[in-house]
């Protein structure tokens, strides 16, 4: 009963911070003259990456390294296979040229340098100085772009955002504090879920975990498009992968070193994978419709169903 509660309180409360957050950050946009797609890629990207930091300096400090890598690249998996495609299943997404020129293929080298970075079976203290690092010189250099551009977007402001801007500070701030504290709820409660029926520590982190700490990727970026803010649903899918490797995988190993035991190389594949299938499917057209959405979906699926037969296995 009480693991129920904890599912459904934590989705809800998942619910009510997506909200806040885009609609504070849609005004944010606005009135500082910040494209919406960098938003999506920053402050939006950084507030749904917040329960997996949570969870993956919790699970390193504890010794579940195993939960800590594989919730960063089950998130990542997830992100693209399942939040992107139902995204663009509901409503298709529209793609700025800077996204497919710049931000996409970003997201697929730091793919490839997590990966690189692993190949000795951990992610070292270096390691995690260098991914913060490039995390910063991100940040940095994509602000600065927005600013040079004088591009405001094609994007308009959610009409019921907040006005005031400490209002929608206070928008942000209380959409990420419900964002950290529903995505630990619904993992913590998904968690226990899956101990009581025996499943592996790796496979919790690359499903039950990565699904539950991207609950707030999906939650959000639905309420973006939805509201027709597609910068800001594609920006927080990019700019959560981004995220997750440079500063979530950058801090913990800072923090605590990160041992790779129990993950496949398989699992780095189908993350590259997805990663590089965005790039084509966004190009065409400038667009990811519902036809990109469900080939992504399937192809999760098609992910999910080997973890599980490999598990039963």
């Amino acid at each position: 009963m009480l693991i129920a509660l904890s599912i459904i309180g934590g989705f809800l409360i998942l619910t009510l911070g997506a909200e806040a957050l885009v609609r504070g950050a849609s005004a944010i946009a606005l009135k500082l003259g910040i494209t919406p797609l960098i938003i999506g890629l920053t402050i939006v990207a950084f507030g749904t990456s917040a329960p997996e930091l949570a969870v993956s300096l919790k699970s390193a400090l504890a010794g579940n390294s195993g939960i800590a890598l594989g919730n960063v690249i089950g998130s990542n998996i997830a992100n693209i296979g399942l939040i992107l495609a139902i995204t663009a299943l509901i409503r298709p997404i529209q793609v700025q040229s800077q996204m497919v020129k710049r931000d996409i293929p970003i997201m697929i080298a730091a793919s490839m340098l997590f990966w690189g970075l692993l190949l000795d079976g951990a992610l070292s203290f270096w390691d995690g100085a260098l991914l913060t690092s490039l995390l910063i010189g991100y940040l940095s250099f994509s602000y600065i772009s927005s600013r040079n551009s004088g591009d405001d977007g094609d994007s308009e402001a959610i009409d019921d955002s907040p006005q005031k801007p400490l209002l929608s500070v206070l928008f942000i701030v209380a959409g990420i504090s419900m964002l950290v504290g529903g995505g630990i709820l619904f993992v913590d409660g998904a968690v226990d879920l899956a101990k009581a029926f025996g499943i592996s520590e790796v496979i919790i982190g690359l499903t039950i975990v990565a699904i539950g700490t991207s609950m707030p990727e999906l939650v959000t970026s639905i309420v973006a498009a939805s509201k027709g803010e597609s910068d800001i649903a594609i920006g927080n899918i990019v700019g959560s992968n981004l995220f997750n490797i440079l500063g979530i995988l950058g801090v913990t190993a800072l923090v605590h070193p990160i041992a790779a035991a129990g993950i496949q190389n398989f699992d780095f594949m189908v993350m590259l994978a997805l990663s590089l299938l965005v790039l084509p499917f966004a190009w065409t057209g400038f667009r990811v419709g519902r036809r990109e959405g469900a080939i992504l979906l399937l192809g999760y699926i098609s992910y999910i169903g080997y973890l599980i037969s490999q598990a039963t296995a």
